[in-house]
């Protein structure tokens, strides 16, 4: 193991990293907002939207994100639309996320018994009311260990990203790889990198999930 060779380029992993982190962050959060979008609306079940919802879902659920962000940043460019790479990697990770958001938060409030609901309209709470203070603290306190699932599964996505030349840790292993034949020591650098940015929100969704368990959700 060249331990030189670690020290000279870890720097440019750690900027991989930030790269990595910033692409998954914006990803994940518009994700979620598409799929709580997507699931209030199959919720709901409102027409037409609810349909809209459901082919999107399938669509994006059944459509590797290789094939999303080679459509959104070589195809997009031939109906004269040019969107940023890294424009491009947050929608593709928007696109994909926000599908498994919403299965999960979807499950998450068609969990909630029917009786709590109508309990809560007979104490006069309107339809937001009961949203707000019965239907979403059960719905997202089971939707948690799904959402955390989903949350890691999209930052371990984004390794898929230097397929549109952007500097994230997969693509600075492969280029360190291809330069200097450091297999070794490259992909050291490259699993510690995935470590540092998993395994506290690893930590994070099982410290929740331990948590809702003890208040009583999730049962």
């Amino acid at each position: 193991m060249d331990f030189a060779f670690i020290s000279q380029y870890a720097p440019l992993y750690v900027q991989a990293a930030a790269l990595t982190a910033r692409i998954a962050f914006w990803g994940i959060v518009f994700s979620l907002l598409l799929g709580a979008a997507c699931s209030f609306v199959q919720y709901y079940r409102i027409p037409v939207l609810r349909r809209v919802a459901a082919v999107y879902i399938e669509l994006s659920r059944n459509t590797p994100l290789l094939v999303q962000l080679f459509f959104l940043y070589f195809g997009l460019p031939k109906l004269g639309i040019r969107i940023s790479a890294e424009g491009c990697a947050v929608l593709g990770l928007t696109f994909l996320g926000g599908s498994y958001m919403a299965e999960a938060l979807r499950s998450g409030l068609e969990s909630v018994e029917k009786n709590q609901i109508e309990s809560a309209q007979s104490l006069g709470f309107g339809r937001l009311q009961a949203l707000r203070h019965v239907i979403l603290p059960q719905a997202v306190a089971t939707s948690v260990p799904a959402l955390c699932a989903n949350v890691i599964f999209l930052i371990k996505e984004t390794s898929v990203v230097s397929a549109i030349a952007l500097a994230d840790l997969m693509y600075v292993a492969k280029d360190l790889i291809g330069l200097y034949y450091k297999t070794d020591e490259a992909l050291l650098m490259l699993v510690v990198a995935y470590l540092v940015l998993l395994l506290p929100i690893s930590l994070l969704a099982t410290f929740l999930e331990r948590r809702l368990r003890y208040a009583g959700f999730g049962n």
